[in-house]
């Protein structure tokens, strides 16, 4: 195995300060973007319970984009043909501005099922104690809904942390870039790529074991008879018998 690979060679490449920085590139393009996908995505779940039409319909034709075409063509359009059009953005903008809108298509869809995952009832009864449809949302539909949401968000940012790779492409240092580069001066293709799966092996294995153990706080949580929401909904109600919640 030494005259097909050197382990001295991974060694060095796995503890190089290059290797350090792309993997920091990749946790930082990967958590940006998961945090913008969220944000779009809580949106798009929130204009897919509108009434108005010309609303829901851009909501559909917004899925089919983003979820119809490969990601890595929307990073190779946003890169290379929006500066014809006057909007030229940097690599790593261009990277979370785009795998955020993918992944809002995405988050759109895991949100809405764990909003309408609460049931109809407890909405009515915080409209019955004087609520308005946003206090509904932030302090009933929410906070049961991040428990519905929790684990596939998670493995949604497990495979962001894989496709933030395809950024290589547009010229950002992320930790494909980096082990292309060291491998195309070194000739070591097979200890540079051997060093950035160990990278990635690490990584996903540091944000699975971080899920399981938020999934099992909130399990716990969950099985509480006050879970930690419950004294602001008896706050707001004991305010609406007083005079009204405003």
């Amino acid at each position: 195995m030494g005259d097909i690979m050197s382990l001295d060679y991974v060694w060095q490449f796995l503890f190089s300060a290059p290797f350090a920085r792309g993997a920091l590139m990749t946790i930082v393009i990967s958590i940006l973007s998961l945090i913008g996908g969220m944000v779009v995505g809580l949106i798009l779940a929130l204009l897919q319970e509108s009434r108005i039409g010309v609303v829901r319909a851009f909501t559909i034709f917004y899925l089919w984009i983003f979820r119809g075409t490969p990601l890595l063509l929307q990073l190779v359009f946003a890169f290379n043909v929006l500066p014809s059009f006057g909007i030229v953005l940097s690599g790593f903008t261009c990277a979370i501005i785009t795998l955020s809108l993918n992944e809002g298509a995405y988050m759109g869809e895991i949100m809405r099922s764990g909003i309408r995952a609460v049931g109809q009832g407890q909405r009515m009864a915080g409209r019955a104690h004087g609520m308005r449809d946003w206090q509904v949302l932030r302090w009933i539909v929410l906070p049961q809904a991040v428990r519905i949401i929790i684990p596939p968000i998670g493995n949604q940012f497990i495979g962001m942390l894989k496709m933030s790779a395809l950024v290589s492409v547009i010229s950002v240092h992320d930790l494909l870039m980096i082990a292309s580069q060291t491998a195309a001066g070194s000739f070591r293709y097979l200890e540079a790529f051997t060093a950035a799966a160990i990278y990635y092996l690490a990584l996903t294995s540091l944000f699975m074991a971080g899920q399981a153990i938020l999934e099992s706080r909130l399990k716990r949580r969950g099985k509480s008879t006050a879970p930690w929401w419950r004294g602001w909904q008896k706050k707001l109600i004991v305010a609406s018998d007083a005079g009204g919640v405003r």
